[in-house]
């Protein structure tokens, strides 16, 4: 006599997305020093030296005091980096211990363990967004003009560098890899997004420039969030890096569907 397979309940199918997702968040958590503290302390230097040292030697711009004008843009860069360079750092490690074969063998579908390694990006670029505001308010008064604006524009960035990030993990061969992205091309975009100044004061050679780069679209999302106030048209930057965030999850979605670069 036969046993018919009994029907698995929502608890018991999503057990395994569950697991790899309490690894993910433990490999952050546990190192709360390094992957969070040490970040936001980072940044919030840049608000201590730029903003309250140089603050009262540069003139308001766009009617906001500079020491305001620039917590946005430093939220904006802190989150970027630390959602990428954790999803690449977790999905190049397990790759590189060739624990990733465990994750394939889990009776996950391929789209679960794509979020669920994206979703430790997620978390920990969220984390330290919202801690880095919280010790701005120390020394700034940093208002928050159009919220549901600033958390769709926050949702958007999270999700395009966390599987950008994955999408990354996968291709590196080396550590430096995924390090070179980081600090090579990542931080100077940043840097030269409008994060510091507004792209209205450069040289129209310069302002062509800047609007190719699309570090600058997120942190003008961001920023109009914050203080209602943009560069360009806030649902453009909005809708571009939309797309961007789109064709990043695209991207590692493909990857992890037909397998490739998974035991490389």
């Amino acid at each position: 006599m036969s046993v018919l397979p009994t029907k698995q309940t929502f608890g018991e199918r999503s057990r395994p997305f569950r697991w790899l997702l309490e690894r993910e968040l433990l490999r952050i958590y546990k190192l709360w020093t390094q992957t969070i503290i040490a970040p936001v302390v980072s940044s919030f230097l840049f608000i201590l030296v730029f903003g309250l040292s140089l603050g009262d030697r540069i003139k308001a711009i766009d009617g906001v005091t500079y020491d305001v004008y620039i917590v946005p843009g430093l939220i904006a860069m802190a989150m970027v980096q630390s959602s990428f360079s954790n999803s690449s750092t977790s999905v190049f490690q397990a790759r590189f211990d060739r624990y990733i074969h465990d994750i394939l063998a889990a009776p996950m579908r391929t789209w679960e363990i794509n979020l669920g390694m994206a979703l430790g990006g997620v978390l920990r670029g969220l984390t330290i967004g919202i801690l880095l505001l919280l010790a701005s308010l120390f020394v700034v008064d940093v208002p928050v003009r159009e919220p549901g604006f600033l958390i769709l524009a926050v949702l958007v960035l999270l999700v395009m560098f966390s599987f950008f990030g994955v999408v990354v993990g996968l291709y590196a061969e080396s550590f430096d890899h995924h390090q070179f992205v980081n600090n090579i091309i990542l931080l100077p975009l940043t840097f030269l997004g409008g994060v510091f100044y507004s792209v209205n004061s450069l040289s129209p050679i310069w302002e062509a420039v800047t609007h190719a780069n699309p570090i600058f679209y997120l942190v003008q999302t961001v920023r109009y969030g914050f203080l209602g106030r943009s560069d360009v048209d806030p649902w453009l930057a909005l809708g571009v890096t939309t797309v961007m965030a789109i064709v990043a999850l695209v991207w590692s979605s493909y990857l992890f569907a037909t397998g490739k670069r998974l035991k490389a």
